[in-house]
């Protein structure tokens, strides 16, 4: 995970402007595969065991993540590279427990949860250092300040100088928008 950290910020410095990286698998960083752990974040009680899984996989998540940031601000690259860190979507608030298929025995796990998520947002020259939104106290759903995966994108686009709102013709020659919706997030910019 570190090295493909490390390539993200050369090639942002080698002119990239959009650089996507997959921060799975932590047996490739010589952590040793967990009977009860997963190759990738698809934490399923089936799956895994989620907190033994977490153990080996955070640690080294946490020290890419934090090297990229600490590395995009210490290079000055802070304006000009804007870093997310998200899933696809959210977990379920509450652990299930269930067989593994691997392991065979119950294990406690978290399914997917569409209606809330959290992820880390920095660089690009935004406003950081902040929360935007908030979930009932349980987690489960969006209870202040709700965004949709519509307004990270066009604020990501407002970013790389793309109209959010501009649309191309398509095959037919009707309008087909960028986003069908979606507002870049003002407590950012």
């Amino acid at each position: 995970m570190g090295q493909r950290a490390l390539l993200a910020r050369r090639l942002v410095e080698a002119g990239c402007t959009f650089v996507t990286m997959v921060m799975e698998n932590p047996y490739q960083s010589g952590v040793e595969r967990l009977k009860a752990g997963v190759y990738n974040w698809d934490s399923h009680a089936v799956n895994c065991h989620i907190f033994e899984d977490l153990k080996a996989r955070a640690p080294i998540y946490d020290q890419a993540v934090t090297a990229l940031v600490e590395d995009v601000y210490n290079r000055g690259l802070n304006k000009k590279c804007m870093v997310i860190a998200t899933g696809e979507f959210g977990r379920t608030p509450r652990i299930t427990v269930q067989p593994g298929t691997q392991t065979k025995v119950n294990q406690p796990g978290r399914d997917h949860w569409p209606q809330a998520m959290s992820m880390l947002v920095t660089g690009g020259g935004m406003q950081t250092g902040q929360v935007v939104g908030a979930t009932n106290w349980k987690g489960e759903h969006p209870i202040d300040r709700v965004l949709t995966p519509n307004d990270l994108w066009a604020t990501v686009y407002r970013h790389l100088g793309i109209n959010p709102d501009h649309s191309f013709p398509d095959h037919s020659g009707r309008p087909m928008p960028i986003l069908p919706f979606g507002e870049p997030i003002q407590e950012l910019l």
